[in-house]
């Protein structure tokens, strides 16, 4: 009887130093664990400009599904939103509008350019991407995701945002 309670009382100091043990071994650092650092030490930018717009503050700039295509929102977010384009169930398109504020350099890529679209400075991003600055700030750009919408889909579905309207929000 005696030895028995020996072994138990045995077995719950080995358990309990075998807790000890583990739980006070240091971890090993993912690699992540810089990027987080970095990311969120003192005096870090942000990821987004506080000055950029409001994601849903785009929604009415976007065009109307219209001939057989259908506008859905997919993401808003502070600074972007986008829309799938879809036709007969299936994703054609993807269009979106971002503040430039948080990337200037989204914007510089613009000035180059000799090609307008809508009056708009327009630059091809790849083969799949069309996209305009308007009012030196917002990105509206479009992306296709099936081979059958074209660069000139792309262009003539820039023209059905409502640019002008965008180019007037502050």
């Amino acid at each position: 009887m005696i030895f028995q309670n020996g072994r138990r009382i045995f077995a719950a100091m080995l358990l309990s130093m075998l807790l000890l043990v583990t739980s006070c071994a240091t971890q090993t650092p993912s690699r992540y664990d810089q990027a987080q650092k970095e990311s969120t030490q003192r005096n870090a930018p942000p990821a987004v400009a506080k000055q950029a717009e409001q994601g849903s503050s785009f929604n009415k700039f976007f065009p109307k599904s219209s001939s057989g295509f259908q506008t859905v929102p997919a993401q808003e977010k502070k600074g972007f939103a986008e829309y799938k384009l879809k036709k007969d169930g299936k994703d054609v398109a993807m269009l979106s509008i971002s503040d430039t504020t948080s990337t200037p350099t989204a914007a510089a890529k613009f000035k180059s350019s000799s090609k307008t679209i809508a009056g708009y400075p327009a630059v091809n991003q790849g083969s799949n991407g069309t996209a305009v600055l308007v009012g030196d700030r917002y990105q509206v750009k479009i992306q296709s995701r099936d081979a059958s919408f074209t660069q000139s889909d792309r262009e003539a579905w820039l023209q059905k945002f409502n640019l002008n309207g965008l180019s007037r929000l502050k």
